[in-house]
């Protein structure tokens, strides 16, 4: 089991800055990549950020340049920093983790309880 709890929204003006924080608990271990998605109001969930075990990481067509994600190992923690912020931009925000378990035949995913990211003059 895998335990994510998130931090860091709010509203902010178009061209401001938040950082979102993800904390992670229980097997740790057992991740191999943890990822950002946002979703909005009758709208599907949508991949922002990506990283994984091997750092490597990739991004949203619609916020490279502009958005950062990335790990504190010792803290168990993963961010993103999202500068230049857009109205488009407003949208729930949700924490994801993938695990893969000895014997298991497919990854478990979890996720945190989103935080509201709004983007408003």
């Amino acid at each position: 089991q895998v335990q994510l709890v998130e931090s860091g929204g709010g509203l902010v003006q178009p061209g401001g800055s938040l950082r979102l924080s993800c904390a992670a608990s229980g097997n740790i271990d057992t991740i191999v990549a943890t990822a950002w998605y946002r979703q909005t109001p009758g709208r599907q969930r949508e991949l922002v950020a990506r990283i994984t075990s091997g750092e490597s990481t990739n991004y949203a067509d619609s916020v490279k340049g502009r958005f950062t994600i990335s790990r504190d190992n010792a803290k168990n923690t993963m961010y993103l920093q999202m500068n230049s912020l857009k109205p488009e931009d407003t949208a729930i925000y949700y924490c994801n983790a993938e695990s893969r378990y000895r014997f298991a035949i497919r990854p478990t995913t979890y996720w945190g309880q989103g935080t509201q990211v709004t983007v408003s003059s």
